[in-house]
């Protein structure tokens, strides 16, 4: 049975293919979903969906880097209450640093990144309130958001940087803090040996699967949009990597997320 631990379901209910998409997840041996939070926008319908599938269906609550708008700290001052709220997240995330996603103009430029500064510190401060999992977006910003984490006092252990797609240099810089990061379906693509070394130099004690669904589909999909279902693509890549069984694999993986997200 395996989890994908990071998907955004609500891309999928807006289409009406949500009762779909699950039916092919569990159809295909992913029988947990952890939908991820991006802006204040989905955190209502993300309690909702986990209330109405319970024990199916799991979410995360933040403000994504490229959500962090003008009036952004209108967004953060309701963040704390949905973690007040039942089914409560799994996790704070996914927050971050976005250096890939900027305007031209650098003023604006300059803006941009000084609201993600102050939005990306915020939830760093609220997750070491909560003592709860962060769910790290770093796109070309992974110096600067490990060093804004290790000034926070967050406890890394509960750190992942979801989707990793750094090299197995970057990842050694996370496990010897205590954090972790995550893979996607570019674990099957040709060209991310340097990302499957990264996976293998973390090892398997703290791996974990997602989707980012729908985004990024792995082999043999890819071209078409992601779903949960096809975490087992990767699993099965990664189960290669290993030199695993798909079962035993499947196994370690997600005894891991369990553990990093608390799940029941």
């Amino acid at each position: 049975m395996l989890i994908d631990s990071h998907c955004h379901l609500d891309r999928f209910q807006k289409k009406g293919d949500l009762d779909a998409v699950l039916s092919r997840a569990t159809a295909s041996g992913v029988h947990r979903i952890i939908t991820i939070g991006t802006s204040a926008e989905d955190w209502e319908g993300y309690s909702q969906m986990a209330r109405a599938h319970p024990g199916q269906v799991y979410w995360t609550a933040g403000l994504h880097p490229c959500d962090v708008a003008e009036d952004f700290e209108d967004h953060l001052i309701q963040l704390p209450t949905f973690f007040g709220c039942e089914p409560t997240p799994v996790a704070l995330g996914e927050i971050g640093l976005d250096n890939f996603h900027l305007p031209k103009d650098p003023e604006e430029i300059a803006e941009v990144q000084r609201r993600q500064r102050k939005a990306f510190k915020f939830q760093l401060d609220l997750a070491l309130q909560l003592q709860c999992p962060v769910v790290i977006h770093s796109r070309h910003a992974f110096a600067e958001c490990v060093a804004m984490i290790d000034a926070s006092g967050v406890d890394w252990r509960k750190v992942v940087f979801h989707c990793f797609s750094e090299g197995p240099d970057e990842i050694r810089i996370l496990n010897s803090r205590g954090g972790r990061g995550s893979f996607t379906g570019i674990l099957t693509y040709k060209s991310a040996e340097p990302i499957r070394q990264a996976a293998l130099a973390q090892g398997l004690d703290t791996l974990m699967l997602e989707t980012d669904a729908p985004f990024l589909t792995p082999e043999p999909h890819r071209g078409k949009p992601n779903e949960p279902a096809f975490t087992r693509h990767t699993a099965e890549r990664a189960a290669l990597l290993f030199g695993l069984s798909l079962e035993a694999l499947a196994a370690r993986a997600t005894a891991n997320t369990v553990a990093f997200f608390g799940l029941e």
